[in-house]
């Protein structure tokens, strides 16, 4: 960030107006950026579908937070019965009227022409060359542009906050000239596709991940100086519960789905644990926990701290002649969370629970060798870690993105036109 930046941002902060902006009533902006009406920018396109009855029709949905369009599978005119519909038109302003507030926004483009949409989702193409597509998606990403939908979108939760087109349509909003419109709107494009690729890199190294585990936990796949043939033991013979108590003076941790066992203070969740933990089960470095009633859902890790959890986990304690670490992947496998499934407890769903002394009677086949488990896990450990990293490098991409909207969409930075 240049020093120029910096200075003008410690001026706005101050309330102090910059040379080259102005004050009006959206805040301090630049002296060539004006509040317009939507209305006076966006014109309603409307091309009614005239419904045939054996004629074949694919319908367009809107997803919330700015995910854009989606098709839906084709269906006959007949099984779209009386609801009004409409062509889709390119290069539109298009929003889902019922979940507005929630930025179900998009932009219409040649690869929808000859699809329809709902009488829900009406289409706007700009007028007057006043307004670019692509910088509005933009602005109603952000607070400001949220508010506004919000605003026009009046009643209580959920399907009964419906967008007010012509509350909608008189709201105002801050518009650069055209020109700068535009090149905002490529910068924040190209950082998006700079996400989206690294989002598919991802799930590409999480689908090699799940290939590695469905060969190396199998047996189908060995690794090289490893062979012999695999055994199956009860897991009661692999593990005891641990069930040490009054520990309280150790740290609180949580078992979780996606982030493992971690310390509790690390999630962003209101602490509803009881004031006595003196009940709370011991966890040490190298077990297994799970969660009693989600353990059908794969929801258990190996533990990289020592602390204690709420007696609703159950903690495994892992034989010397084992690598724990091996057995944490196996427990993610389909076929054993199947297994855990199988073995659960409970009328419903909601109500399933896998203690140990069903736990301890589940069979699994290994490798008995703990040199072809460690390195089993170390394979596997060596691919989590890439994923990690590939995580956090999307998570920066992400707030440098938000950094670009805040400064580009503010007019704090310029950008040359």
């Amino acid at each position: 960030m240049t020093p120029e930046i910096k200075r003008r941002i410690e001026q706005l902060r101050r309330s102090s107006i910059p040379e080259g902006y102005k004050k009006t009533k959206a805040g301090i902006l630049p002296a060539d950026w004006d509040l317009h009406m939507l209305g006076e920018c966006l014109s309603r396109v409307e091309k009614p579908v005239e419904v045939k009855p054996n004629e074949l029709y694919t319908q367009i949905g809107i997803r919330s937070h700015g995910k854009g369009i989606f098709y839906k599978e084709p269906v006959t005119g007949s099984a779209l019965g009386n609801k009004a519909v409409f062509w889709i038109e390119p290069d539109c302003f298009i929003v889902n009227i019922v979940f507005a507030w929630e930025q179900a926004i998009g932009k219409t483009t040649q690869s929808e022409v000859g699809m329809i949409g709902s009488h829900r989702f009406p289409m706007y193409r700009p007028v007057n060359d006043r307004v670019d597509i692509d910088y509005l998606i933009s602005y109603f990403l952000t607070k400001r542009g949220t508010d506004i939908l919000e605003a026009a979108s009046p009643g209580g939760a959920g399907r009964n906050k419906t967008l007010g087109q012509e509350r909608f349509l008189k709201s105002k909003i801050v518009l650069p000239p055209i020109e700068e419109q535009q090149k905002i709107a490529a910068i924040l494009t190209t950082q998006d596709r700079v996400i989206e690729l690294k989002e598919k890199r991802l799930a590409e190294k999480q689908r090699q991940k799940k290939y590695l585990m469905q060969q190396l936990l199998t047996g189908k796949k060995r690794l090289p100086g490893f062979s012999g043939e695999w055994k199956t033991d009860r897991l009661g013979k692999l593990f005891l519960e641990r069930k040490e108590t009054n520990c309280e003076s150790l740290e609180m941790l949580a078992i979780t789905g996606t982030q493992g066992i971690i310390p509790r203070k690390e999630l962003d969740l209101k602490d509803n644990s009881s004031e006595d933990k003196s009940k709370y089960l011991r966890v040490c470095t190298g077990d297994i926990g799970y969660n009693t009633m989600r353990m059908w859902q794969g929801v258990s890790a190996y533990s990289n701290y020592e602390g204690i959890v709420s007696p609703a986990y159950t903690i495994l304690k892992p034989s010397s002649s084992i690598n724990a670490k091996y057995f944490a992947y196996l427990f993610k496998t389909p076929e054993i969370i199947f297994l855990f499934y199988r073995f659960s407890q409970g009328l419903v769903d909601d109500t399933r629970n896998l203690k140990y002394e069903n736990f301890k009677k589940i069979k699994v086949c290994y490798p008995p060798d703990t040199k072809e488990q460690t390195a089993i896990a170390e394979v596997l450990s060596a691919a989590g870690r890439e994923i990690g990293l590939l995580r956090q490098d999307i998570e920066q991409e992400k707030q440098k993105k938000k950094a670009l909207v805040q400064l580009l969409l503010t007019g704090i930075v310029r950008v040359k036109t």
